[in-house]
């Protein structure tokens, strides 16, 4: 029976290989490898048997960028990966305007250039604010909103953006339009189709009233909101007339944004403290809240993972419950609304001094938050705690094979585990933090289950658990012969048994014949020689004028028996592997 003992330092600290007279210690030292190295703090922590662990995700922090002004947009350009920023002038940097469209690198935040000229209404360049982006320009730049009335484009490197102003009143909100060449902007309530390049109108609807809408291309859809009559409209693409009006929940007026999920076609709408959102048909699918009443300020889709990332400022203001001029970062399945990962603190995020944008990355490895109170762009990525690919087995493959235990990211660090009571509790092994774990097998051990636990900023992920027995080996046993033993023949009393591979009389011949393996009789006597097997464990003790000795292997167990005699016994993510040390053959 496996031993039901604490595991103590000494018995993880290497022992001297089992000499004759010496029966307490099997010669063998034991390796337990992972093929990936670990960098960073270990993490341990008790848990059951197996991969019992669920794949975590948060998001951390990883850099600011404070050189482009008081950013009021972010658009991740999906083909050249640059990093556009529509921004404002701060206040407290008199010396030099920081406005107009800013390119950065994603990576580090370094500004590759900035366009700050745009054309006014009679044509003359002038520095120009940066509101939105409303759309990518194909290869590389971006379409983008100025004030007051100004449509613009420009591409990194450019010296001046070129632009036109379209007719009529102040813009308060555009977005990309139904084909590449136009956009839609709101004016109140009326909302047009304007050509990009001249600004021409090229189709106008007006409704009750209006603050923001999105784009459905994908179902030639418009939705608009109307915060103050509580409704959203349905505008149909073709005829560019309202076909329905959806009722939205009663609430204070604060608006956030509207946004669809391009995948599905699913509007959600912020208001006041929460996201509403509607199925493309206009039927109401669920609300996603906020944590301490911070307001839904923008929001963004991923199609790869069919994620939401939605930003929440605080209201910025003391005097209100809840109120601690900290925003967060939530992200949610769009197919339910549910939360992914947990929420990311923002530390100042406030509406106050403007609305936050987001970006993110195909894929949502990295993603890019706007904070125009500080005049900062805060870069996040994904931590997902080791997921375990490979597990040990108790099963031999080739010697020397790597294999993948583990990945994560941030890589993931390691720590092993010892159970001495059939997996049930486990206990760190002290000093085991390396991608190696190797000490000298004792009797004492036979029955032990060993396992990794790996670990990341983002949480844990544990291997399944490899059983360890260990048997006692004959000291005079040698010759090349030394791999697993399998189980021979019936044996009979003048030796010469039935095994596989036995000897038949040769006076002290090793553990079977020049293949390696040995044979275990199921009836041989001692004193004869020739093999002599044990008569239930299925283990072979071979050579001449020996008995099986007492405290042999487990077989009856039901886990793999490896006699550990002069081999060491690597544990990889794909199982036992013996590698076989040959001693000298023996000539007396």
């Amino acid at each position: 029976m496996p031993p039901d003992r604490p595991v103590d330092e000494e018995a993880m600290t290497p022992r001297h290989p089992l000499t004759p007279g010496r029966a307490g210690a099997a010669s063998a030292a034991l390796a337990l490898v992972l093929a990936s190295a670990a960098t960073g703090s270990p993490v341990s922590a008790a848990g059951g048997e197996g991969v019992d662990v669920p794949q975590s995700t948060v998001y951390r922090s990883v850099a600011q960028f404070t050189t482009a002004g008081k950013p009021r947009d972010l658009l991740l350009h999906p083909d050249s990966k640059k990093l556009y920023v529509g921004s404002d002038d701060l206040p407290d940097t008199a010396d030099v305007n920081e406005s107009g469209l800013h390119v950065l690198d994603p990576a580090d935040g370094k500004v590759r250039s900035t366009v700050g000229q745009a054309p006014g209404p009679t044509g003359t360049l002038g520095r120009r604010s940066v509101r939105q982006l409303l759309a990518p320009l194909p290869g590389d730049g971006a379409v983008f909103l100025y004030p007051l009335r100004g449509i613009g484009t420009a591409k990194d490197g450019d010296a001046a953006a070129a632009g036109a102003w379209v007719p009529g009143a102040a813009v308060t909100h555009a977005t990309a339009g139904l084909t590449p060449s136009t956009v839609l902007v709101a004016q109140g309530p009326v909302l047009s189709e304007v050509d990009i390049a001249t600004a021409a109108v090229k189709r106008t609807v007006t409704l009750e009233g209006g603050d923001g809408f999105a784009v459905d291309a994908a179902r030639g859809t418009v939705w608009f909101t109307d915060l103050a009559h509580r409704r959203m409209y349905r505008i149909d693409a073709a005829s560019f007339q309202v076909t329905a009006s959806v009722e939205l929940p009663a609430g204070e007026g604060f608006g956030g944004f509207t946004e669809v999920d391009p995948e599905t076609g699913a509007v959600w709408v912020g208001l006041d403290s929460s996201v509403v959102v509607h199925d493309a048909t206009g039927k109401r699918l669920g609300t996603v809240r906020g944590a301490g009443g911070d307001m839904p300020r923008a929001a963004v889709f991923d199609a790869t993972t069919h994620q939401a990332f939605v930003v929440w400022q605080d209201a910025g203001d003391g005097s209100q419950p809840g109120s601690d001029n900290d925003g967060t970062l939530t992200v949610h399945r769009t197919r339910d609304l549910q939360e992914v990962v947990r929420p990311v603190v923002l530390p100042g995020l406030h509406v106050q001094l403007g609305g936050a944008a987001v970006a993110v990355e195909p894929g949502g490895a990295s993603v890019f938050v706007s904070d125009p109170v500080a005049g900062r762009i805060t870069r996040l990525e994904r931590a997902t705690s080791p997921r375990v690919t490979r597990s040990p087995a108790d099963r031999s493959v080739t010697a020397g094979t790597e294999v993948s235990l583990a990945e994560g990211v941030p890589r993931p660090t390691v720590v092993w585990q010892v159970s001495t009571d059939a997996g049930r509790t486990w206990q760190a092994v002290a000093g085991a933090t390396s991608p190696t774990y190797t000490f000298t097998a004792a009797l004492s051990d036979n029955g032990r289950r060993y396992r990794a636990e790996f670990g990341n900023d983002a949480g844990v992920g544990r291997t399944a658990a490899a059983t360890l027995t260990v048997t006692i080996p004959d000291p005079t046993t040698g010759g090349s012969g030394g791999g697993p033993s399998t189980t021979g023949g019936t044996g009979s009393t003048d030796g010469t048994g039935s095994g596989s591979s036995g000897s038949t009389g040769s006076t002290g011949s090793t553990t079977g014949g020049s293949d390696g393996g040995s044979d275990a009789g199921s009836g041989g006597t001692s004193g004869t020689p020739g093999s002599v097997g044990g008569a239930s464990t299925g283990a072979t003790v071979g050579g001449g004028n020996h008995t099986t000795p007492s405290g042999g292997a487990l077989a009856s167990t039901g886990a793999t028996v490896a006699t550990l005699a002069g081999s060491a016994v690597l544990l990889t993510a794909a199982g036992w592997v013996l590698l076989r040390r040959t001693r000298p053959r023996s000539t007396g």
